[in-house]
């Protein structure tokens, strides 16, 4: 299946990623209501969050450019040293934009 990068195709594309985001958002919420909320599944719930984050953040470490190594570990150092995201994030993004500026390519 393709879309024409036209107008029309991009407002498509962006119309059925709404609706699959959507769907995806209010049909978990439908389904866990039918769900009783026990520890073991509001353990699994709290955990899977930083499963999702683990998954994102591994492969970045072994492939990524100077940039997002960069990212990587300012981020962690900020977010252990002041307990905030928000920070941290600011930070790695910060870090990421200075080390591929300057044009850094590795270590």
């Amino acid at each position: 299946m393709t879309i024409e990068t036209t107008n029309a195709g991009i407002l498509a594309l962006i119309a059925v990623m709404t609706l699959v985001t959507v769907v995806t958002r209010f049909g978990g919420v439908f389904l866990m209501s039918f769900v009783t909320i026990n520890p073991r599944i509001e353990s699994f719930i709290n955990t899977m969050a930083s499963s999702v984050l683990i998954a994102i953040i591994v492969p970045m470490a072994f492939s990524g450019d100077a940039g997002s190594l960069a990212a990587l570990v300012v981020t962690a150092v900020i977010m252990l040293a002041t307990k905030k995201p928000l920070p941290a994030i600011a930070a790695g993004i910060a870090a990421a934009g200075l080390v591929r500026y300057s044009g850094i390519t590795g270590f």
